[in-house]
């Protein structure tokens, strides 16, 4: 693990991170705070916490939005996996009983 300093709507901060995970950390930090700084020009008023808990609901969402690629849950959002999971699950469980039944 090294330690890499990094600045976020103008606060310094220290994060450890390993050599492999480097790149990937800074390039969230990066889009992490171009967020709160559009957070906070749209409306300089708010607080920093505001500020935070405003950006983080923000990239939750992008997240919950964000579809699969290739395989079984293609164009499957996120959010919508766990939905897709139980229903896989409800139809296994209805097979087994139908298994069991004969």
């Amino acid at each position: 693990m090294e330690r890499v300093e990094v600045n976020i709507l103008d606060r310094n901060l220290t994060l450890s991170v390993s050599s492999a995970e480097k790149a990937k950390l800074l390039a969230a930090v990066q889009h992490a705070d171009q967020l709160m700084q559009s957070i906070k020009e749209s409306a300089p008023n708010l607080s920093l916490e505001r500020i935070a808990i405003m950006a983080s609901i923000k990239l939750a969402s992008d997240i919950m939005s964000m579809e699969s690629g290739d395989g079984p849950f293609k164009g499957v959002q996120f959010g919508d996996f766990q939905s897709k999971i139980n229903e896989i699950n409800a139809m296994l469980d209805g097979s087994i009983d139908a298994l069991k039944a004969i």
